[in-house]
């Protein structure tokens, strides 16, 4: 093997990395765990996430990104290293990567971000948009006319809202209103109403097995443990599908007015052609259950989920690679840490 060109979804909550001509080949969590006593690395992904939570003092355990953006540079570093060096351990070159970026980033954020992708290990490193890459990896056909489409994507940490004409952005808009917020909101809830402190996995658990974007007509009960907010003591309560609702409903809501938003600043002629193709969700924030039906009720336009939601935006970094087109029109192409830098290193 010579080299081969990659992309990355650096996710709030995973990351993922597609190889061209062989699809999607990791999907881990973005997380790793230290040893407090040297501050050496001991897991990444299923491994670290296993310990969040439950850790012993000599370990620590680190979710680096949040918001959709790093938080914790030496450790996403890290954790991009030991997956680039495991896939291209038989290869004579650096990889060329193509990284997923929320629209609302900087370009101070874009460097970064291209700056740590070159430092763990690719040789050439470009960038492109979620809402794009998710319209791309949904299938949309973007450039055979000028025809507007709107794309929700909903991951971990931010919800991207974008109109796309002819493979580019029209315009955009980036919210953090996402799968961990609802998670936190879900956790708010249950201290307040039933005395519960949750941890962010129970929560995450309980808002898929029972979490409605719709109230049903039978709600659904689901016996959970935490630990009580006045005694701390363990202890378990029963939650039904009509109470996640009600911890839900105001972030649902804030993202139904965050996507008007949008809609209402759409130009007449797109947003006709949206009237009548609907809005496309993607993201695994978008698997909530009765999200499109919540939001199409709202919004008096069609929504609907996209095949595959949580690795829309991955794939469509492999559309990409194989037409580089895309990456062209929307002002991206490829750069060395060399370019990034403006100088050579040592």
């Amino acid at each position: 093997m010579f080299s081969m060109n990659m992309g990355i979804d650096l996710g709030t909550t995973s990351v993922q990395f597609l190889v061209q001509g062989r699809g999607v080949v990791i999907d881990q969590p973005s997380v790793a765990a230290y040893s407090t006593k040297d501050n050496s690395l001991l897991a990444i992904g299923n491994e670290a996430l296993a310990m969040f939570g439950k850790n012993p003092k000599g370990i620590r355990v680190i979710k680096p990104m949040g918001g959709g953006v790093v938080q914790d540079f030496d450790t996403i570093e890290h954790i991009l290293r030991v997956h680039v060096e495991r896939l291209c351990k038989n290869a004579l070159f650096k990889p060329n990567v193509v990284v997923c970026v929320p629209s609302s980033v900087t370009l101070l954020e874009q460097r970064t971000i291209m700056d740590l992708v070159t430092v763990a290990g690719a040789a050439k490193v470009c960038l492109i948009e979620e809402p794009l890459a998710a319209a791309l990896g949904a299938g949309l056909r973007l450039e055979s006319k000028p025809e507007g489409h709107m794309v929700v994507d909903i991951g971990g940490g931010t919800a991207d809202i974008a109109v796309i004409t002819m493979g580019q952005v029209s315009l955009s808009k980036s919210v953090k209103i996402a799968g961990n917020t609802i998670d936190e909101a879900i956790m708010r809830w249950c201290r307040r109403n039933k005395r519960l402190v949750l941890g962010e996995s129970t929560a995450e658990r309980v808002k898929k097995l029972i979490g409605y974007a719709l109230p049903l007509k039978k709600p659904i009960a689901l016996p959970v443990g935490g630990k009580d907010r006045v005694t701390s003591q363990p202890r378990s309560v029963v939650l039904t599908s009509h109470d996640i609702y009600e911890a839900m409903r105001d972030r649902l809501d804030a993202l139904s007015e965050s996507i008007r938003e949008v809609l209402m600043t759409t130009p007449p002629e797109l947003a006709g052609d949206i009237a009548r193709s609907g809005i496309l969700l993607t993201g695994g924030g978008a698997m909530l259950h009765g999200l499109p039906e919540m939001l199409s009720q709202d919004l008096k336009t069609p929504v609907r989920l996209a095949k595959n939601p949580r690795y829309c935006v991955i794939e469509g970094t492999g559309k990409a690679l194989k037409n580089m087109d895309v990456l062209i029109r929307n002002g991206q192409h490829f750069r060395t840490r060399e370019e990034l830098l403006g100088y050579a290193e040592d």
